[in-house]
């Protein structure tokens, strides 16, 4: 075997070891059988939330065990057709099998990463704010695009996508919006959007300038009943009023709409596209969400800290910048990920952004930790 393939086969067998250690292989088939016993009781839907929950946790294991076991699979068979077309001195056989393993590099380094996403709420669904900035029109407008630009995402990797509140701009776009992203790791993967876009472009306003627009995005975890969250009722004040939607059939005409506001932190969450009961369940579980984030910037305090000083983007800081003109470019500028494909990226093509985020999230802790063992 060639030295660029046995290579390609080390990375593969690195990332199987990983996803191996993650899935916990030797109790999954036991878990499993845990499941699907777990599953046949009669009584599961008496408590559907619950159920939804359980149903879900088992196909995550299903995926993941499917998922080690196709790697390591067609890993073998790659290898056996190396092995086979050296034997007979087939090149072409040898070749396209080296090129299906560099295929499985990329496969297998993916699921590596999804593998990390093991955080308390990594797996859970997620809160999607988007507000417009500086700016004026023009930062609502770009508000909206931003807004497109998730829903795309969540949309190709079959999540769904549920509108919870929705401010239009004066002239154009939004003020601002907020979206429950159901699916795996919906908020492991969009916790690395949360901070500032800046957009760079022509105005489309007749202005005929070059104009600077920004928006903000935050992501925040939807919390499960496995996790209390205390919220005071003194702490909190409740107002109803009359939504005032984007205009169609969707206009809410009745005083329906909830906004809450936390006094101690100042937080305000809204619901307007339900009923009032649900929007008040929509709003409480928002604001639980908001404020186990801010526990969770509490225990993180140190690292942030530590990515902080040395140059990275913190909660609220300019994170990505997406240049339509003089040229067309979309930079991170955590990681220095960029594209000349700002369409594509506006389009929802972000999992190399974010994929490049956790990646560096990942070494960083690494790099950390082993500080402290020195």
């Amino acid at each position: 075997m060639r030295a660029e393939a046995q290579n390609n086969v080390d990375k593969i067998v690195k990332s199987l070891d990983l996803l191996k250690q993650r899935l916990g292989w030797e109790t999954a088939q036991h878990r499993l059988e845990e499941f699907n016993a777990r599953v046949e009781d009669p009584n599961l839907w008496d408590d559907p939330a619950a159920a939804q929950k359980l149903m879900r946790e088992r196909q995550q294991l299903v995926d993941a065990m499917e998922t080690y076991t196709s790697i390591k699979q067609e890993l073998e068979d790659q290898q056996e057709l190396i092995e086979l077309g050296e034997m007979e001195e087939d090149d072409e056989i040898v070749a396209e099998a080296e090129d299906a393993l560099k295929v499985l590099v990329a496969k297998a380094a993916k699921k590596e990463l999804e593998a990390l996403l093991d955080g308390e709420t990594d797996g859970n669904d997620a809160f999607l704010e988007i507000k417009s900035g500086a700016g004026g029109t023009e930062a609502c407008d770009w508000a909206s695009m931003l807004a497109r630009m998730y829903v795309r995402w969540a949309e190709k990797r079959g999540f769904e996508v549920e509108l919870q509140e929705e401010t239009p701009g004066t002239e154009a776009g939004i003020k601002s919006v907020t979206y429950q992203i159901k699916g795996k790791n919906a908020y492991g993967w969009l916790k690395s959007e949360s901070g500032t876009h800046r957009l760079v472009r022509i105005s489309p306003f007749g202005k005929g300038t070059r104009e600077t627009s920004f928006a903000g995005v935050g992501a925040y975890p939807v919390i499960d009943d496995n996790i209390e969250i205390e919220v005071n009722p003194a702490d909190i004040r409740i107002d109803t009023y009359r939504s005032s939607g984007a205009g169609g059939q969707h206009v809410n005409t009745t005083d329906s709409a909830v906004r809450i506001t936390h006094h101690p932190t100042g937080i305000v969450v809204t619901s307007s596209e339900k009923s009032q009961h649900q929007n008040r369940d929509i709003a409480m579980k928002a604001l639980k969400s908001r404020l186990y984030q801010l526990e969770l910037d509490r225990r993180n305090a140190e690292v942030n800290a530590m990515h902080e000083a040395k140059g990275d983007a913190g909660w609220g800081a300019q994170i990505r910048s997406y240049v339509l003109q003089p040229y067309q470019m979309v930079k991170d500028l955590r990681t220095n990920h960029e594209t000349a494909d700002t369409s594509g990226v506006l389009d929802g093509d972000l999992d190399p952004f974010m994929e490049a985020t956790l990646a560096m999230q990942v070494a960083g802790k690494s790099r950390a930790e082993a500080g402290a063992e020195d």
